[in-house]
């Protein structure tokens, strides 16, 4: 897992490898073995070794009991929820979209845009005994996901290039066929000011996805309700509201929560 980032004009050989760690123990819910690490990243055992003992001593990384599995600690789950813009934005969200789930019975979540994808940063469910919803923290897709497609269309066309790029390599010739696939379709949720579809990840869940706008007009966040229809107990769900009248409550939350 050696850095592919090439032509970098200022260089921190040791800060990469920390990086590079991190990264790869993120995708390893059960852990890695320091041999294990050193093979995933191409190094030498003594290089890789120090960097391991520096993390675990900052406690960025845990060392299991018997020593000899590695994993991230919480530490930088912990460190991004006290951003001071973040949590601004969910201590302000959060008791508002709980009062959404409560009144609709539907769960609703908050994404935010982070490095070409975008990432769940607060959730909230209703009362009743039956519901889907992302955990906080989840990463989401930008291109196939209804949250992702909303945040494009809310976007100028500059940040939109931006965000974009943030998935590959190949970010200018790839970002243009991405936005030329996308055109129609982002142009039109702009149009409605939301997006309503089948939900691309789960059959008989429908995204309902509106954008949370800034002064400047371009989306900081969006909220998605994953709308789920009720054929148990259709009396106490007619009673919170359609698909229709959610979408409704969800502009309106979305417009409480908006700058511009």
């Amino acid at each position: 897992m050696k850095n592919t980032i090439t032509g970098d004009r200022y260089r921190a050989p040791a800060l990469d490898k920390g990086l590079d760690i991190l990264e790869l123990l993120a995708k390893q819910p059960g852990g890695m073995t320091r041999a294990e690490i050193v093979k995933a990243m191409g190094r030498g055992p003594s290089e890789v070794y120090r960097m391991i003992e520096r993390l675990v001593a900052r406690q960025y990384v845990t060392r299991s009991i018997e020593g000899d599995r590695y994993a991230l600690s919480m530490k930088l789950f912990l460190l991004g929820s006290v951003h001071p813009p973040l949590r601004r934005v969910t201590a302000y969200a959060q008791p508002l979209m709980d009062e959404f789930a409560r009144e609709t019975l539907q769960s609703i979540h908050l994404a935010a845009p982070e490095a070409g994808q975008v990432v769940v940063i607060a959730q909230a469910s209703g009362p009743a005994n039956w519901e889907f919803r992302l955990r906080v923290g989840a990463i989401l897709q930008l291109t196939p996901t209804s949250s992702g497609k909303t945040l494009l269309a809310f976007l100028d066309d500059q940040r939109r290039k931006e965000l974009l790029s943030g998935q590959s390599q190949n970010a200018a010739a790839e970002t243009e066929a991405v936005l030329q696939t996308l055109h129609d379709e982002l142009k039109q949720i702009k149009k409605d000011g939301y997006r309503i579809s089948k939900s691309g990840q789960l059959v008989g869940v429908t995204d309902i996805s509106v954008a949370v706008t800034g002064d400047d007009g371009n989306a900081f966040s969006v909220l998605t309700c994953p709308y789920m229809e009720r054929i148990q107990d259709n009396e106490a769900a007619t009673d919170h509201g359609d698909i229709f009248s959610v979408k409704d409550k969800l502009l309106q939350l979305a417009e409480k929560l908006s700058m511009s």
